[in-house]
């Protein structure tokens, strides 16, 4: 694969070394310079009134009471006016594929929220499109005028045996793609059963991506902190995201990860667990805020790391804490202390001018030396890759599909039959293993109350299969259906409704227009939201994807579902990592285990 990029690699502190000395000693001009803000030093963590910064070749000279000594004719001067000078936001640890956007509109609709810093991992597309779709994703990103890095992720399948991708990563993908420029590490280590067991394969990408001196991610989704957990540290995994209460954050502090918590769309696990710091206080330094996961009506709409910050401020943490936590702490992780994270010398010039710490407006936004925002409006462009036709026909279902397709068989002559149901949990990642009394028409299981069908119609290889199963907690009424082909993390088509004719049309729908997420009721579509990249994003502004995608939400309500965000629930159905039941292309998986069960208890 190429490794030629259309925008030149950023410069190093090296090698703008001489001007900054220059500028810092006063024998050469600054390119900017903030003045009178009060310096917000994440490495003390104190908040400094009466400083001004001095910018060079995009990286800061010198933070000083007075920069007027370095500042000529042709320097820009930003006045500060007495507001704070933070550091740009970085996000330690998402998948730009979940806002359903590029990574060029991801980055447009981030900036003026002061998120200058992001840490992918692209393992979204890598289920679609394999390394291809990767260095697609990496290419796209280091393109854009904040800093994006890239994690190459490390499991499709997420759990080898569960589920069929469209493509594997293999131990040498990963090798391959730890010389790539952007590469900062490994993607989240999901496979946290193969881990612990000492999986060969699971070592080596590990392995890999240690020698190479890079970060390697984790993710243990049990709450089991026994030997297994112990296991799974000592593979490798140097953070994890997927705690919720105080003891999983305590747990992973307490045997040298990091502790990264959540507040993405769907994903409120900040206030349950950053009393490990406001309540036991434990050492802020470990641990880390991200999102995982934000779709684009929460960008727009809300936010991105700015909102994470403000509601671990109000969950009770200190203002300056939280900021080290969005900021230091996920440079220092990364091994990035040295170039991003802290307003000071060498460092880029990514910076925030905020009128106050607590409710952190974002005013005026600074990247790499230049202002990329100002008052919530982008001011730069973020440049698109041209995104070739193999990654836009991803769609292969085979045959259209009809009602027959989505019939779940009853044994003959029964009423009713008890079956193993998935139950979606409000707010978060895991779901519930419940066991429910269906009723039984012409030989076939039907909907009822809140349980209704759920199918995964296989996409990537046209094979026309269609698993079937049930799920509850999405309160669906009428006669409906939605599908999408967003479905963590093989990606096939998830379809959820109450009636099998709906249910037909909606996956046909996603299969003439290339992908995307869709919602229908009584033979009408009420909401469309197109994502013809991959089946997974739309290189349209983020502002017109989260209009559909806030048309779709409705449209989820108006067919009688109340969950927060239940879009990100729909999505999750088919996550074979995360217990307790999840649905795959094999069948219906019980995390707990990593076994198959049957749809419906065998009858005595």
């Amino acid at each position: 694969m190429e490794h030629d990029l259309s925008s030149p690699p950023f410069p190093s502190w090296p090698d703008t070394a001489p001007d900054l000395v220059d500028v810092a000693a006063g024998r050469a001009h600054a390119d900017t310079v903030i003045r009178g803000g009060i310096w917000v030093n994440v490495h003390t963590r104190e908040a400094l009134p009466g400083h001004d910064i001095a910018i060079k070749a995009g990286r800061i000279a010198c933070v000083v009471p007075d920069a007027s000594y370095c500042t000529g004719p042709e320097t820009e001067v930003i006045e500060a006016n007495g507001r704070y000078m933070i550091p740009g936001l970085c996000d330690g640890h998402m998948h730009i594929e979940s806002g359903m956007l590029t990574p060029a509109e991801f980055a447009a609709a981030v900036i003026p929220h002061g998120t200058t810093s992001m840490f992918t991992d692209p393992h979204e597309i890598a289920n679609v499109l394999g390394l291809k779709g990767v260095r697609l994703m990496h290419n796209e990103a280091l393109m854009q005028p904040v800093n994006i890095w890239t994690q190459m992720p490390s499991c499709a399948p997420s759990a080898p045996g569960m589920e069929t991708t469209g493509y594997e990563i293999s131990a040498e993908d990963v090798a391959e793609a730890m010389a790539w420029p952007g590469i900062i590490g490994l993607g989240e280590m999901m496979n946290f059963p193969g881990m612990a067991a000492g999986d060969p394969q699971m070592l080596a990408e590990v392995a890999a991506t240690q020698r190479a001196g890079k970060t390697v991610g984790g993710h243990y989704a049990s709450p089991d902190l026994g030997p297994d957990f112990a296991a799974y540290v000592a593979g490798g995994p140097a953070d994890d995201h997927e705690g919720t209460v105080e003891a999983d954050a305590i747990a992973r502090m307490r045997q040298g990860m990091r502790s990264m918590i959540r507040l993405g769309s769907a994903w409120y696990d900040v206030e349950t667990q950053i009393t490990a710091i406001t309540e036991k206080g434990l050492d802020p330094r470990n641990m880390i805020l991200c999102t995982d996961d934000c779709h684009s009506g929460t960008l727009v709409n809300e936010g991105h790391m700015n909102r994470v910050v403000r509601h671990a401020i109000a969950c009770g943490c200190d203002p300056l804490v939280a900021l080290q936590m969005a900021t230091i702490n996920t440079a220092t992780h990364f091994g990035l202390e040295r170039e991003i994270g802290s307003l000071t010398p060498g460092r880029r010039a990514d910076v925030i001018l905020t009128s106050d710490l607590e409710s952190l407006p974002i005013e005026h936004v600074i990247a790499r030396g230049k202002t990329v925002a100002v008052d919530g409006a982008l001011t730069v462009d973020c440049p698109h890759l041209d995104w070739p036709d193999s990654a836009r026909q991803t769609i292969h279902v085979g045959p259209p599909k009809t009602a027959a397709d989505f019939e779940i068989a009853a044994p003959e002559g029964r009423n009713s039959v008890t079956a193993n149901v998935i139950g979606v949990v409000e707010n978060q990642a895991p779901t519930k293993a419940l066991k429910r009394d269906m009723p039984v028409s012409d030989g076939k299981v039907e909907s009822y109350g809140d349980t209704c069908q759920i199918a995964l119609v296989e996409r990537h290889r046209a094979t026309g299969g269609v698993v079937n199963a049930l799920v509850a907690g999405f309160g669906y009424q009428g006669k409906m259906a939605m599908a999408s082909t967003v479905a963590h993390d093989s990606h096939h088509m998830i379809v959820v409704g109450t009636d099998r004719d709906q249910m037909a049309l909606a996956a046909n729908r996603l299969a003439e227009v290339g992908g995307g997420v869709t919602i229908w009721r009584d033979g009408e579509e009420l909401a469309l939201v197109e994502l013809p990249i991959a089946g997974l994003m739309s290189d349209s502004p983020a502002r017109e994807v989260a209009a559909k995608a806030d048309a779709l939400v409705q449209a989820m309500v108006d067919c009688g579902c109340t969950l927060n965000n239940a879009y990100m629930q729909h999505s999750l159905l088919a996550l074979v990592v995360i217990p307790e039941l999840r649905i795959s292309d094999l069948g219906l998986v019980d995390v707990r285990s990593f076994e198959f069960i049957p749809i419906l208890e065998p009858t005595t």
